[in-house]
């Protein structure tokens, strides 16, 4: 996990569909995805007390502040504030007291309202916080998505990468980002990659320009994101490489800590391959079923040979 991120109060309340009753400074720093529920707190009780989490006050912590007096509140507020809490968000569309409010403008302390239930409102802050905490990195390539399989091609400029891409998109195929990739690991095993913001739905193709391929070939060309499952890796087609032909032996790419199947594919004039994309593809989702045909013909041609 990343240590900590700073996010404007505007882009929270956005995200997440929350009412901004203070704003505070005009941000919130987290370093931490895990949720706290103040009732002990509220109550006085502090020894063990997560104060770097976004606290949620449920409908027992509001119900609890409203059978107090406003001075009983403030003194309250005054001391839960003082442990310097990211920021506090009050579910149910329940309003908290004045006096909550008035000391959160003091400690310029910022102040959510949401008209979700507790957990679920919870379970969305913590999912959201998650993912911006988690590590990520900026590699070089073309990210599609190929008949549910995330498909990460890189190598050189210049080698037809965003071309391939772009006749994929024209077969049914989904873009998910060109050039650069933002890759984020979400769980263990498991990293997704995404578009940023400045290049999302957009692929340059060389003497044309850059293209939004929503417009041209209508929204469903596009998604904001998917995990990847295999890396193919161009180079300019080598006569004295040993590529591998069978396909028995897996190659393997390590990103964020994650093994990623690999396969190296040549590139010559000629040569197919958006093709080859949609094969390797569906050879994945063939392995993932549990049929290696590579493998199958290894064993075979073992056996031919010892007879």
């Amino acid at each position: 996990m990343a240590d900590r991120i700073t996010l404007d109060v505007a882009h929270i309340a956005e995200q997440l569909e929350l009412e901004v009753l203070e704003a505070g400074e005009g941000s919130v720093t987290f370093t931490s995805a895990e949720i706290g529920r103040p009732g002990l707190q509220f109550a006085g009780y502090y020894d063990h007390f997560s104060s770097k989490r976004v606290q949620i006050i449920g409908m027992s912590e509001m119900y609890y502040l409203y059978g107090l007096d406003e001075e009983d509140v403030y003194a309250r507020m005054s001391r839960f504030m003082s442990y310097s809490v990211p920021c506090m968000v009050c579910a149910r569309g329940n309003m908290p007291p004045k006096a909550l409010l008035s000391c959160a403008r003091e400690h310029k302390m910022p102040v959510f309202l949401s008209k979700q239930k507790t957990d679920e409102i919870g379970h969305r802050i913590s999912n959201f916080l998650s993912r911006k905490l988690a590590p990520s990195m900026l590699i070089h390539g073309v990210l599609m998505d190929v008949f549910g399989v995330g498909i990460l091609m890189r190598g050189e400029s210049g080698l037809g990468k965003s071309e391939t891409a772009l006749e994929m998109i024209n077969k049914g195929h989904r873009l998910v980002a060109d050039d650069v990739v933002r890759i984020t690991k979400v769980a263990a095993g498991r990293i997704v990659g995404s578009a940023p913001e400045a290049t999302k739905y957009l692929i340059e193709v060389r003497g044309i320009g850059v293209v939004d391929v929503r417009y041209l070939f209508g929204v469903g060309a596009a998604v904001n994101e998917k995990s990847i499952d295999f890396i193919m890796d161009l180079e300019l087609y080598d006569p004295a490489s040993d590529y591998e032909r069978i396909g028995a032996k897996e190659k393997r790419t390590e990103l964020l800590g994650v093994d990623i199947a690999t396969t190296v594919l040549p590139v010559s004039p000629g040569r197919n391959l958006s093709v080859v994309v949609e094969v390797a593809a569906r050879n994945f989702l063939l392995k993932k079923l549990g049929y290696n045909t590579s493998g199958g013909f290894a064993g075979n041609m073992a056996g031919l040979f010892k007879q």
